[in-house]
């Protein structure tokens, strides 16, 4: 499920998107995009797909003056970067859970790594592509540091872009140290390419070597930096993913003890999602998200058309089996529909409308036609079909 955000950091609104799995959340993950990049750019849509596949929550951003949100990116620095992420978790915290993982590409590394250990509930922290010294950005701008030195700011072309740079943003940067590396207190993942024409790999190793353990280095081979082939983005996704499980365990269901033949549904999220337990299963129920669930399970009626469609497709198997019939395959489609009876005659209130289950039921393989009409007759057989016609009632009590 994607949810557009906005939230405020340093007076100005920012435009964010919170994607969601349809299961249970392992975590929140909080993702840092790449420098004058935004939180739409390929890498950062791709990884965070497959993280939501895992069961994780991703919820990425604009920084300020980029993308969708408001603000003079001429006006921002580094500094004011990691003001924007520390507001970013701060709003995670508020209205969903505190992340426990934080992702940076390139510039945005830096910037998680400045401000994790502010963070007491990040249990990780990923880099990608990411210098070691924030002001390695500099680089960036080497036509132009005259002109900013001597007039206070400059037009430069960032890729298909032109960025205003200001003097504030080159002295900022030039007061970044890296001490807080050293006290960085958490599970440390360093992914970069050895061929990374950006942010040469001599930065990944030294970042690596900053840090205390536990801390983790993978090499991304022939990938760029920018993560441009999707099979790298899925790479970097997948080991994310298989890294992160030794400091955010995927969370364990509880299981209730049920007898044979009992159910039990719980609530998930208090809106519709269910999680339905028998003795030896779990399965989840929903409804379609145009109904406002997020569709992670089947709605009531197709629990209750798989009940039926289940049950004919058995009792239909289990006779052709004891007598012998040669039957290779056994479908059965399903629907339900509401006839209503306005145009009958003795049409009341009780009677107006008629729920049917609509059973169509395929039988393959070398079968006379007596066979074939046999086997229907025991479709009509089986129990569940039994207790919808026997009109059963349902005794509700409230449990203290």
């Amino acid at each position: 499920m994607r949810t557009k955000i906005e939230f405020s950091s340093q007076g100005q609104s920012l435009a964010g998107l919170l994607e969601t799995p349809d299961t249970k959340i392992r975590a929140y993950v909080l993702f840092a995009h790449c420098f004058t990049c935004g939180k739409d750019v390929a890498a950062a849509s791709r990884i965070s797909r497959f993280l939501v596949q895992h069961g994780f929550a991703v919820f990425r951003f604009d920084f300020t003056g980029l993308g969708n949100s408001d603000g003079d990116f001429a006006n921002t620095n580094f500094s004011s970067n990691t003001e924007d992420l520390l507001s970013a978790a701060k709003f995670l915290e508020q209205h969903y859970q505190a992340p426990q993982l934080l992702i940076g590409h390139s510039l945005g590394g830096a910037a998680v790594l400045a401000m994790a250990a502010q963070l007491p509930e990040v249990k990780a922290v990923v880099t990608i592509g990411a210098p070691f010294e924030a002001s390695h950005v500099i680089h960036n701008f080497d036509a132009h540091l005259d002109t900013i030195e001597q007039t206070g700011l400059a037009k430069v072309s960032l890729g298909p872009r032109e960025f205003t740079i200001k003097k504030q943003f080159l002295d900022d940067l030039r007061n970044q140290t890296t001490e807080h590396i050293k006290h960085l207190n958490k599970a440390l993942l360093v992914l970069h390419s050895p061929i990374d024409l950006t942010v040469d790999i001599a930065d990944a190793e030294q970042i690596y070597k900053a840090a205390k353990h536990p801390k983790s280095f993978v090499s991304l081979d022939t990938a760029d930096h920018l993560l441009s082939k999707s099979v790298d983005s899925e790479y970097v996704a997948q080991t994310i993913s298989g890294w992160a499980s030794r400091y955010i365990p995927v969370p364990e269901t509880s299981r209730p003890s049920l007898t044979k033949g009992h159910v039990l549904v719980a609530e998930i999220d208090h809106k519709f999602q269910q999680d339905i337990f028998s003795d030896h299963h779990h399965w989840n129920a929903d409804e379609p998200v145009q109904l406002g669930g997020k569709n992670s399970g089947p709605d009531p009626y197709e629990h209750l058309l798989a009940a039926l469609g289940a049950c004919t497709a058995m009792t239909i198997r289990m006779y052709a089996t004891r007598k012998e019939i040669p039957l290779e395959h056994v479908e059965v489609s399903l629907s339900h529909e509401r006839n209503y009876l306005e145009d009958a005659g003795n049409v009341t209130e009780q009677n107006k409308s008629m729920e049917v289950l609509i059973r169509k039921v395929q039988l393959l393989g070398p079968l006379s036609d007596s066979e074939r009409a046999r086997l229907m007759e025991i479709a009509d057989r089986c129990p569940v079909h039994k207790t919808l016609h026997n009109n059963p009632h349902v005794l509700t009590t409230l449990v203290k």
